[in-house]
């Protein structure tokens, strides 16, 4: 998602200039802030697309470059005899009190 964030980023910042030229009334400088967040929309498509792009090729990487252990099945020999297990004392009681 690296270059989807650039691309909000930059469409966020075009956001903020226009809010801040809008305030300061600074009419000639609106064609900066469109084109800015122009600039991050018409990026935001193309970031979405190399993001998947990316992902999908380090899936494919992960898929045939693991090397193909085999776990050994478990021999079923002699089953030991298992002592129980032990059990812990009761939690002691709370003694009564002396009046």
């Amino acid at each position: 998602m690296r270059y989807t964030k650039a691309a909000l980023l930059v469409f966020g910042l075009g956001l903020v200039l226009g809010f801040g030229l809008i305030v300061a009334e600074v009419p000639g400088f609106g064609w900066m802030a469109s084109g800015v967040m122009a600039l991050g929309l018409v990026a935001l498509p193309v970031g979405l697309l190399a993001d998947g792009r990316v992902a999908f090729v380090r899936r494919i990487m992960a898929r045939f470059s693991r090397k193909k252990k085999r776990a050994k099945p478990r021999q079923r020999g002699k089953t030991v005899a298992r002592r129980p297990a032990r059990r812990r004392a009761p939690a002691r009681t709370a003694r009564p009190r002396r009046r």
